[in-house]
């Protein structure tokens, strides 16, 4: 490398990359701002900020689910998107869904199904199978199985996942809601 070299690039400045940033998130019905590290997920937002630590931490590489959410009425893996990446979204989790001490239809389906065992993907799995049904492309038991199969659960309560969720979608269908 010559002087030249050297001494063009010493010249060079450029500005600091921001290392917080102020975000707002309307979180299960309440507007919540927040200043997160650029780098912090949602989960860890959403665990370590709001102190909402019913989404689970599985895997922290979105293959099991456990940290599922809606975003927008959407479901996504919480632990693959950047906070600062969802400013100004609206997000439910697992809290959001009860009605003071009434529990949301899915949850009491999973109640009456024992859809868990040892409960840690429960959360995950419930948020997951509300935006399934918002997005209303299942019509069937195996569609619910291929919708649903990005939230793993270990103690194998699958049958009563599947069985609580289509419940919910059966009543919906007939015209309660979900």
């Amino acid at each position: 490398m010559n002087s030249n070299s050297k001494a063009d690039t010493s010249m060079k400045k450029t500005a600091p990359l921001p290392t917080r940033s102020r975000i707002t998130l309307k979180v299960n019905g309440a507007v919540k701002q927040i200043e997160v590290a650029t780098w912090t997920t949602l989960l860890d937002a959403l665990r370590e900020h709001l102190d909402l630590t019913g989404t689970k931490k599985g895997c922290d590489h979105g293959q099991c689910g456990a940290c599922t959410v809606l975003v927008n009425g959407r479901r996504i893996n919480s632990c693959l998107t950047l906070a600062i990446m969802q400013d100004g979204a609206e997000v439910t989790t697992i809290e959001g869904l009860t009605e003071g001490e009434v529990l949301h239809p899915l949850q009491q389906a999973f109640v009456e199904h024992d859809g868990f065992q040892c409960g840690y993907c429960t959360p995950g799995q419930i948020c997951s199978a509300k935006g399934l049904i918002g997005e209303g492309r299942a019509k069937s038991l195996d569609d619910i199985r291929e919708l649903m199969s990005g939230n793993i659960c270990r103690c194998g309560a699958y049958p009563n996942i599947v069985a609580a969720i289509d419940q919910v979608m059966q009543r919906k269908e007939g015209g309660d809601e979900e």
